[in-house]
């Protein structure tokens, strides 16, 4: 499926499906079935209220979450250049989360929010109208994250906290802040739906670097940069995109993990630029059942390795062609682009250690990943 990348901040709706979620008990007294007595309404109304007072204290939940995350959230609009133009062309709107990193404030959002434009043609509202300047912008377009520092203020802006998104889990409750149609801090609700989606055909092939969570919290144009937020108040993802066939949510959307969004937010404030890591195999994207099984596989799991570039780090790791990686620094490795993933986000000159099953037999092996830039 083809996947419409669109700006994505968040539909307000917060699901009456948290009925079911709450755990509140229903009552088991029975109910009589059309009884018009003014003492059985009373009783009815009261037992009624009873379970209403029960659901609203689960429901208070969210209600804090949307308070701690509101403060943090901004709307961008960008205005952008086309190439050979000298006057913005392009109006953009999305959202973005702001965090604080050694004592300065910055804004998480999507590059495609703000690439091709300005410093001065990058307009920041907070939740309150108050505005906010663009004092740098940064951004990778291998994982479509930007990073914007903002101008010093006179006051304390309120910034977001960042939550573990290794830890999440399917079916883990999530809301959405952002700006869909321009709907500035609207609120939506949902799970996560699934996990490590790296395949998406999002319209532009250079947003290499993959590992989505999915969602079926509403995401509708608008919602790009925005966060992606777990009930304790934490910032787990930034909102990206969204699969449709209308243009608009139908109940699968794309956000960032937060520790890929880090990962590279990290690098960009200190030099401005991302550097990802490089093994040096070229890996085969065809493997399956029937060829796992004749390497001594149960089943297509790994990366089977086609070929290893010369004087690369697998070249001096001894990694050979039909070996298949199957675990990677201590984690499992599902696919090829999910040891692409990994080898990505290991800082450059790690040493990490490789399981490999050649020729039928495991096999441990130690490499020092290199930069991806002096071999590409």
């Amino acid at each position: 499926m083809a996947i419409a990348y669109r700006s994505v901040l968040l539909y307000s709706s917060l699901a009456v499906s948290l009925l079911c979620s709450a755990g509140f008990a229903q009552s088991t007294k029975p109910v009589a079935a059309a009884s018009s007595s003014a003492d059985t309404r009373e009783s009815l109304y009261t037992a009624l209220a009873q379970d209403v007072e029960a659901l609203e204290r689960q429901g208070s939940i969210l209600k804090r979450v949307v308070q701690l995350a509101t403060p943090t959230v901004v709307h961008i609009e960008s205005k952008k250049r086309e190439p050979g133009s000298f006057q913005p062309t392009i109006e953009e709107a999305g959202s973005g989360v702001v965090i604080e990193i050694d004592g300065h404030n910055y804004v998480l959002t999507n590059r495609h929010v703000i690439s091709d434009a300005a410093l001065t043609d990058i307009k920041i509202r907070l939740h309150d109208g108050v505005s906010l300047q663009a004092k740098e912008v940064w951004s990778d377009s291998e994982t479509d994250v930007a990073v914007i520092e903002l101008k010093e203020t006179s006051f304390d802006l309120v910034t977001a906290r960042l939550g573990d998104s290794d830890k999440l889990d399917i079916g883990d409750f999530v809301l959405a802040v952002g700006s869909p149609f321009g709907l500035s801090h609207s609120v939506s609700y949902g799970i996560i739906s699934a996990k490590g989606r790296r395949d998406l055909e999002l319209g532009n092939d250079e947003i290499r670097l993959q590992d989505f969570l999915q969602t079926d919290a509403a995401i509708n144009p608008g919602n790009s940069g925005g966060p992606l937020i777990n009930l304790r108040g934490e910032v787990v993802g930034i909102n990206t995109a969204i699969a449709s066939n209308s243009g608009g949510n139908e109940g699968v959307s794309f956000a960032i993990p937060i520790s890929l969004v880090m990962f590279t937010a990290e690098q960009l404030i200190a030099t401005g630029t991302v550097e990802h890591a490089y093994i040096g195999v070229t890996l085969d994207s065809t493997f399956n059942e029937d060829a796992a099984r004749k390497l001594g596989l149960k089943k297509a799991r790994g990366a089977l390795v086609r070929s290893v570039r010369p004087k690369s780090p697998s070249f001096f790791a001894n990694i050979k062609v039909n070996d298949v990686i199957v675990g990677y620094n201590g984690q499992l490795v599902e696919d090829d682009d999910h040891l692409v993933n990994l080898v990505s986000l290991t800082p450059v000159n790690q040493t990490v250690t490789l399981n490999v099953v050649r020729q039928r037999q495991p096999v441990t092996l130690t490499i020092t990943v290199g930069r991806r830039s002096n071999f590409e």
